[in-house]
């Protein structure tokens, strides 16, 4: 039994003279002694020995604090004497002392008790939680295995259509160079019909016209134009088809790239173990997802690549038979349109020259807006280049402030206003970032415009030069079949 005012812990805690026995010395000085302990301290006479059971008996109060200072007082000057040290000292019966050791036993059981329970329930869950996670693991690679044999089976389809395209394309590629040949052969005819001719059939786009000077010359120049126009035309659906065979090429080449990454990485992960090197913690990353498609979209969109392909093969096949059979019409048709003509050009080198004035002065006009578009571009550049220092001290003192501790990672004013500046610099920009595109495209279109009156006024210095210049030689021997249809 402690004492009031003391815990258990503290009798453990340091060490500590028991005043329920006397210490054995102090028996033995009062075996010694025959002396009665009233004769030593007269003094003593407050205390008498029935009080040793009254003490030990007495339940005490909180009234008992008084008393027991008045008791501390005693015993601290009666403690010279160690024969009354045995009477002073003790405080509790032998029931007391046995009830005090059966309640420390049976705090100890129980404390032992549950410290096992505790210690059994901890290992079952780690146990538990150990099997867990390895079935986990076990199922993540199962998954990341069938996830490697899909991108092996779709990448085998997609190195099979490439294989099938590649061929597609080196075949039509040689039926246009054939009709790019077969197109360049058709000034043969025009060389044979009349040397004035030749040199007017040089005339590009927008001169090739049908004046007066062509009159003698209508039946072969319809002819030859007919032709030429339908190679022309056939010649821009090669190039598009071939643009098209080969933007679907670079989809299959592309998407066959991220699987081969993908199956690299997924093997990579598949090989990974819990002793394997380089793995380390991402904290956070299981909340990122930056995924762009699902298992279904993913398998559609390769299926779609490569029904893509299959389809503008198809298309391509078309057109080369289209072509094969475009390549002897012409050839026949111009073979049977050859005669002599004369033409006069006197009219025609006068319209030709002021419309080649005409063009030289919207040029001069155009460069100028041109310099001047070019001048506002630099600023907006210059004003955007500007905005970057602000808009950069803004988010860095956002990120600077995420880093306050606990609660003062508070959403204040600074923080509201930090927010609204980098909107406010974001929006600016955007808007500057809109009229510079703006201007962008508006100096394309110049651009355009200028090489267009460029290429006109080369055009009509062309004309010019062939009606003035070449217009005065004879006919030519007209080309053999073979290169007429393409063949060198």
């Amino acid at each position: 039994m402690e004492l009031i005012g003391s815990t258990l812990t503290a009798t453990y805690a340091r060490p500590k003279t028991s005043h329920f026995l006397p210490a054995i010395s102090t028996m033995a000085s009062s075996y010694r002694n025959t002396q009665p302990a009233l004769a030593m301290n007269p003094s003593a006479n407050l205390w008498r020995t029935s009080g040793y059971y009254k003490n030990g008996n007495t339940i005490q109060s909180p009234s008992s604090s008084m008393q027991r200072e008045n008791l501390d007082l005693v015993r601290a000057k009666t403690m010279f004497y160690p024969s009354n040290r045995t009477v002073l000292s003790t405080r509790y019966t032998p029931d007391d002392w046995y009830r005090s050791n059966q309640i420390n036993y049976r705090e100890s059981e129980s404390s032992r008790n549950s410290a096992e329970r505790l210690r059994r329930d901890t290992i079952r869950l780690m146990q538990d939680k150990e099997q867990q996670t390895r079935r986990t693991q076990e199922s993540t690679s199962k998954n990341i295995g069938e996830r490697l044999n899909d991108i092996v089976f779709w990448k085998s389809e997609l190195s099979h259509e490439i294989d099938n395209m590649v061929t597609e394309i080196a075949a039509l590629a040689e039926v246009k160079r054939r009709l790019e040949r077969a197109l360049a052969e058709t000034q043969g005819p025009l060389q044979v019909s009349q040397e004035c001719l030749y040199h007017r059939e040089k005339r590009m786009s927008i001169d090739l016209v049908h004046d007066d000077v062509e009159k003698d010359l209508i039946k072969e120049v319809e002819v030859i134009k007919s032709c030429q126009e339908r190679m022309r035309r056939h010649l821009d659906r090669a190039i598009a088809q071939l643009a098209s065979n080969r933007a679907a090429q670079h989809e299959l080449e592309r998407d066959i790239s991220d699987k081969v990454t993908a199956q690299r990485i997924d093997g990579r992960c598949h090989h990974l173990r819990n002793t394997s090197d380089g793995i380390g913690y991402y904290r956070g990353i299981e909340r990122l997802d930056p995924s762009l498609s699902l298992p279904d979209s993913w398998s559609k969109f390769t299926d779609d690549n490569i029904l893509h392909s299959q389809s503008e093969r198809a298309s391509s096949h078309k057109l080369r038979d289209e072509i094969e059979i475009l390549l002897n019409t012409t050839s026949n048709e111009m073979w049977n349109q050859f005669n002599n003509v004369n033409v006069a050009f006197t009219n025609r080198m006068s319209e030709t020259a002021d419309a080649k004035n005409s063009l030289q002065t919207h040029l001069a006009k155009t460069l100028q807006e041109i310099f001047q578009t070019e001048m506002l571009i630099e600023t907006l550049k210059k004003a955007l280049r500007d905005k970057e220092c602000p808009l950069k001290v803004a988010q860095t003192r956002l990120e600077e402030r995420t880093r306050r501790p606990n609660v003062e990672l508070c959403r204040d004013n600074p923080h509201h206003r930090l927010v609204s500046e980098v909107r406010e610099i974001e929006d600016t920009i955007q808007k500057l970032q809109e009229r510079l595109m703006e201007a962008e495209n508006t100096l394309q279109n110049l651009v355009k415009t200028k090489v267009t009156l460029e290429h006109d006024l080369s055009i009509k210095a062309n004309s010019l030069f062939l009606d003035q210049e070449k217009c005065m030689s004879t006919r030519k021997s007209f080309p053999s079949m073979p290169r007429l249809v393409g063949y060198t």
